[in-house]
């Protein structure tokens, strides 16, 4: 199971919470305008409360597709209907669609509690979204755009070396 190296990991446990937020909205925020359907295949879950917690870092993302709004905390997750728990590398994976789900679901990489069913609608959702995380995070970057995006394409291979298989 691949886990957040050391070196990428503690900046961001010791980062402060307000900081972290900051910079995951903004990415969340650039998904959206570049995907503003992406949650429209959601039906009668776009009101659920999803959480994310990477098992690697001590924090939880909590996203509510309806009000387009997206939390972070450290500590007990937050209140949500449903839960995924694994690598960040693989819930990232996951939100690009590069990772087959099931397989890593019943090999048990990744932990998923509460509304299966608003977990799959999330799934089928993010089916051909043609997400691009580096991409996102080279725009934020400017004129450091392309070695941020380069950086991160790196990263991503390698965190995903193996796993790197679309599930659609």
């Amino acid at each position: 199971m691949p886990t957040l190296p050391p070196l990428l990991a503690k900046p961001v446990e010791i980062a402060p919470l307000w900081f972290v937020e900051r910079v995951a909205r903004a990415i969340f925020s650039s998904v959206l305008k570049a995907h503003p359907d992406l949650f429209d295949r959601l039906g009668q879950y776009k009101q659920t409360r999803y959480c994310f917690s990477p098992c690697d870092l001590p924090l939880h993302f909590r996203v509510v597709p309806a009000a387009q709004s997206l939390a972070v905390s450290r500590g007990e997750p937050p209140l949500a209907d449903a839960r995924i728990e694994g690598p960040l590398a693989l819930l990232l994976g996951l939100l690009e669609g590069r990772c087959d789900a099931d397989a890593l679901f019943f090999s048990r990489d990744l932990s998923v509690t509460g509304d299966m069913e608003a977990m799959l609608a999330l799934r089928n959702t993010l089916d051909d979204s043609a997400i691009d995380l580096p991409r996102e995070f080279g725009a934020l970057a400017g004129p450091f755009s392309p070695l941020v995006a380069a950086a991160a394409r790196h990263i991503r291979a390698r965190a995903l070396e193996g796993r790197d298989a679309a599930w659609n």
